[in-house]
């Protein structure tokens, strides 16, 4: 019986050991800032070292050396529309924050690789999206925590800032709020586009709803595309069968026959061939 007590607590013994995880708090814990810029969705992804008593610039982080901008993983940042830089142009998408920081300036560099656990060994120019210098500023009191941050935010701008220790670094972000902006007013403001017309239209034609609105609608699809597609006209020529118009449909058949044909798509060669025939008896 002792035996078989000992063996079962070696079991649970060795099941414990095995299954227990210590938790510990990270020495550089990850941080995610989510800001909206104007109209552009801003994200950041770092880990945050702490001072812990260390010089770090130009002692724990080296002056005139490449550095990943934090800790543990690449630090990343996204963007949902092209920005600027200091006043250069990088398109949307997630970037690698690197940096090369000096005593009264940093090289901050976005990279295309933003996957890695660092900076890389050395640069591969062919993926450094951007580019800029920026000169360092000096903080009264100690910045205990590596810190990424958007402030001083406008509808089209914001300063992206890196600080730690006594030093603090802001890029000049620009987003295009305007231009986004004023592309909704014209959107909106043109009325409905082609493809809102043709929706609409076949959504009434398939629902069995007021097949003359439908036919209005597939015309002014038609019309405002200035070469329309053998899929839409085929829709035309089935709304004007519908309203019993044969010559219309046959006349709008064709047109889809003759485009289809072009196109080399057989399935709507044999559907219009199928209609045409059907409606001129």
């Amino acid at each position: 019986m002792f035996k078989n007590l000992t063996t079962l607590a070696l079991i649970l013994g060795l099941t414990f050991s095995v299954n227990a995880q210590i938790k510990t708090p990270a020495p550089s814990p990850g941080a995610k800032i989510e800001q909206t810029v104007g109209l552009t969705n801003v994200s950041i992804e770092y880990s945050r070292p702490a001072m812990r008593g260390r010089t770090i610039f130009g002692n724990l982080v080296p002056y005139g050396k490449l550095w990943r901008t934090g800790a543990n993983a690449r630090t990343k940042i996204t963007f949902s529309d092209d920005v600027t830089i200091d006043g250069k142009e990088l398109k949307a998408g997630t970037y690698g924050i690197l940096s090369v920081p000096n005593s009264t300036s940093w090289d901050v560099i976005f990279y295309t690789d933003s996957n890695g656990g660092g900076a890389p060994n050395e640069l591969d120019e062919s993926k450094v999206a951007l580019r800029t210098t920026a000169s360092t500023h000096s903080i009264a009191n100690d910045k205990q925590s590596f810190t990424i941050g958007l402030s001083d935010l406008t509808s089209d701008s914001a300063n992206l800032y890196f600080a730690w220790e006594k030093t603090k670094v802001k890029l000049a972000l620009g987003v295009p709020t305007d231009k986004t902006t004023q592309a909704s007013i014209d959107n909106v403001m043109s009325g409905p586009s082609s493809n809102d017309y043709f929706q609409a239209a076949v959504y009434y034609l398939e629902s069995g709803k007021d097949i003359s609105k439908a036919k209005e609608w597939i015309d002014k699809a038609v019309d405002m595309r200035e070469e329309p597609a053998f899929w839409q006209i085929r829709q035309q020529s089935l709304i004007y069968a519908k309203l019993g118009d044969k010559k219309g449909a046959i006349k709008a058949a064709k047109k889809s026959l003759e485009l289809a044909t072009e196109a080399g798509n057989a399935d709507y060669v044999k559907l219009n061939k199928d209609s045409i025939e059907e409606w001129s008896n």
